[in-house]
């Protein structure tokens, strides 16, 4: 069953080293009862540790079964630990948090067996615990720990238990009922191999083997063995196959919940970093998300593949001469534009003003623009309340006006003005509709205006017989370069501009090029926020790592444990890794909550715009999972690493 040949085991402690083994040769069959012994420091608790697989000597030879254990990896000999052998430990080693039917059922998670508690609860009952089931070990006696301890070490059937001063911490009486439980399961054929420095505990035994100093002193073979049982086919034990990937995940994160509620003050600061670092993302992206639309719902305003030619100031002899002085716009220029250039779909001439409106005892001083009728097409401008004018009446030279929103709220107090008449400059004007509202733009109250026919504002408000400027829409933003070119030598020609004041006669410009500036600039600017916010969830995720690197760090003889009951690489990785995605998960969810929350509160109370978006949220929920899963990884991965004799013995 067991065969040691030869074997030799030794640790370094600082610059000494120990030889715990010395040429240990041993075999034990199906069946006994053998107990070990020998004092302090023998090398009796590392002949355990070799016999029940948490450890493989150096040199000899160690099969169990006839399988050489020297040839398998740390996976293969967890299996085999789990199939075969069941450890009852001197301390108990129950974990505190799980209550006595979970510690006896944890050797089954690992044998994909989780479901069938009936077996734990079933032996919980055997050792006389039916009644102590759901008690945690604080609240369990010695002797009740350590019956949980042997139904543990049973629960996967094994041949062979391994109990290491299995009463040790134990009253007398205590110490016959355990002695009795480990005799009667002898009896039923099970291999029982006790380690003690007790001769009345050793007398139990049927065979009683001395060791000091590494090496086997005596082998008393006291009482008759019973006949062998049949033996296990250890060749075919293998890594089990994984349950389905739901069932295996559901299982993960059931512990790991279990595990942080276990640490709420712990858990809830590794959450914090993360929790505000998603609030900050969802925020941060909202509000960029939101200037965007808003300069987006400005830009659009202005129209689309849009130019604005403006009278430019030329130099006559060294002296630069007023804006337009000498190079004026006309009412003839526009419709020359609109003729003579192919590429050109539009053009309104705009004049401009300042001028006092009033309406019975109210007045206010805004800006007063005559334009075509063309203006409410190229710019955007077509009224949500009433019309725009039309050709007929600009030619007529009509007194009917458009306003803005401002002066809607400012003269008729929010009320529907379309058909009032207003008094500008002196002039009544009919309202015949409202502007849509266009908001500030830098210093100026875009919607702080009021709109008449040109042919009205040059000669009946303005007194003038030139244009500010003049919008031209071009046809397609390919033709913008050419257009621009095209419109400059058409007016250079009109205007018969001598050579040498070519150069600034006049100003075209590109209103597609400010929009595509401002977009940009509004990109950048959201980039900016969302990687000022994703920096706090970055410091969210090193706090994670931290805290699963301290987590590891006190629950190191728990690992031990895990892995000494049958648990593989794999399943150490993906606990507590599912224990830093559950962190950074419910961090996320908490977070996208107060992103939320936060974007409320600034646009009720600052007024900003804001856009939530659900790609935004997904974003950032997806990033403080990535981040659990990244920062998580190394921890998981140094857990995963850990020799099960060595997180045993960690203090």
């Amino acid at each position: 069953m067991l065969e040691l040949d030869d074997a030799h085991k030794s640790y370094r402690m600082g610059d000494t080293t120990v030889h715990a083994l010395r040429g240990v040769t041993l075999t034990i069959e199906p069946g006994e009862f053998v107990a070990i012994m020998g004092p302090s420091g023998s090398g009796k608790s590392t002949l355990m540790h070799v016999l029940g697989l948490l450890d493989v000597p150096e040199r000899g030879s160690y099969r169990v079964y006839g399988r050489e254990v020297a040839r398998l990896d740390g996976d293969e000999l967890a299996v085999l630990r789990r199939e075969v052998v069941g450890f009852v430990f001197q301390q108990f080693n129950l974990l505190p948090r799980l209550s006595a039917l979970e510690n006896t059922a944890l050797p089954l998670i690992y044998s994909r067996q989780h479901e069938q508690t009936e077996r734990a609860v079933a032996l919980l009952k055997q050792v006389g615990l039916e009644t102590r089931m759901q008690h945690r070990p604080n609240e369990l006696s010695g002797g009740q720990q350590q019956r949980v301890a042997i139904a543990r070490a049973l629960v996967n059937r094994p041949r062979i238990i391994l109990a290491d001063e299995p009463t040790g911490n134990l009253d007398s009486e205590s110490q016959h009922e355990i002695l009795g439980l480990l005799k009667d399961l002898n009896a039923q054929g099970i291999t029982i191999i006790l380690v003690t420095h007790e001769e009345e505990i050793a007398r139990a035994a049927r065979r009683i083997i001395r060791i000091r100093d590494g090496v086997i002193q005596s082998d008393d073979a006291r009482k008759k063995k019973p006949a062998a049982v049949a033996p296990v086919d250890v060749a075919t034990v293998s890594v089990p196959p994984a349950r389905t990937m739901f069932a295996e995940i559901r299982e993960h994160v059931r512990l790991g919940l279990k595990t942080l509620a276990a640490n709420k003050v712990r858990t809830g600061l590794s959450m914090l970093g993360i929790l505000i670092g998603v609030a900050a993302v969802v925020a941060m992206l909202a509000l960029g998300q939101g200037a965007k639309r808003d300069i987006e719902a400005r830009l659009s305003a202005l129209g689309s593949n849009l130019l604005m030619l403006r009278q430019g100031a030329v130099r006559v002899g060294g002296v630069a001469i007023e804006s337009g002085a000498t190079t004026r716009l006309t009412i003839e220029d526009v419709a020359a534009v609109k003729e003579q250039l192919p590429a050109v779909r539009e053009a309104s001439g705009t004049v401009t003003g300042r001028g006092q409106v009033s309406f019975l005892n109210k007045n206010w001083n805004t800006q007063i623009m005559g334009t075509g009728p063309a203006y409410a097409s190229m710019r955007a401008a077509q009224p949500t309340v009433g019309r725009f004018f039309t050709d007929d009446e600009n030619r007529r030279r009509a007194r009917v006006a458009v306003i803005g929103r401002t002066l809607v709220r400012e003269l008729f107090g929010g009320n529907d003005p379309v058909g009032e008449t207003v008094r500008i400059n002196k002039v009544s004007f009919q309202i015949i509709g409202v502007l849509p509202e266009k908001g500030a733009t830098g210093w100026r109250d875009e919607d702080d205006v009021i709109v008449v026919p040109l042919a009205s504002a040059m000669h009946r408000l303005l007194g003038r017989d030139y244009l500010n400027y003049i919008d031209i829409e071009v046809t397609s933003a390919a033709e913008i370069d050419a257009t621009t070119a095209a419109v400059n030598d058409l007016m250079v020609s009109r205007h018969r501009v001598p050579p040498s004041q070519r150069q600034d006669a006049y100003q075209i410009r590109n209103l597609a090029d400010i929009q595509a500036a401002l977009s940009e600039t509004s990109r950048t600017m959201s980039l900016l926020l969302a990687s000022i916010a994703a920096i706090s969830l970055l410091v969210g995720g090193i706090g994670i790592m931290n805290i699963m690197l301290v987590s590891v760090t006190e629950r190191t003889r728990e690992i031990g444990l895990r892995k000494a009951v049958g648990a593989c690489r794999r399943d150490i990785l993906m606990q507590f890794l599912s224990e830093a995605v559950v962190i950074s998960a419910v961090g996320g969810l908490l977070g996208i909550g107060l992103g939320l929350l936060a974007t409320w509160l600034m646009s009720a109370a600052a007024g900003w715009a804001v856009s939530v978006s659900s790609w935004s949220v997904l974003l950032a929920f997806g990033f403080s999972a990535g981040i659990g899963v990244a920062f998580g990884f190394y921890p998981a991965r140094k857990a995963a690493g850990l020799n099960p004799i060595d997180a045993l013995r960690f203090e």
